[in-house]
């Protein structure tokens, strides 16, 4: 980690490239979204267009939290490095399907 930097920073940043990834996929099939930042409403909204989620990526709807719980010091609880690394584990999760889902 660098120095000086919080865990709850760097999941915020996961929470953040899942989300994007997620809208990645709608902008991909032309397909329109709330603006949000709840990741359960847009893998549902995916799965309502038809798409197949994978239970990887739908169990990535978890760091929803880390949109604005961990954004500002305070909050929540401090978070620790496995928590850290839970997060980064779901957001490449559904990073790598979103790339899969959009062919790169």
């Amino acid at each position: 980690m660098p120095q000086g930097a919080f865990y709850e920073d760097l999941c915020f940043h996961a929470q953040q490239g899942a989300e994007k990834a997620l809208k990645a996929v709608y902008q991909h099939h032309g397909w329109t979204f709330r603006y949000t930042h709840d990741l359960e409403e847009l893998v549902t909204g995916l799965e309502n267009k038809g798409l197949a989620i994978p239970p990887e990526v739908d169990e990535a709807i978890v760091l929803t939290a880390f949109a604005w719980e961990s954004r500002s010091p305070g909050i929540s609880e401090p978070l620790g490095e496995e928590e850290y690394r839970d997060t980064v584990h779901h957001a490449e999760a559904v990073v790598v399907w979103a790339e899969r889902e959009i062919g790169i």
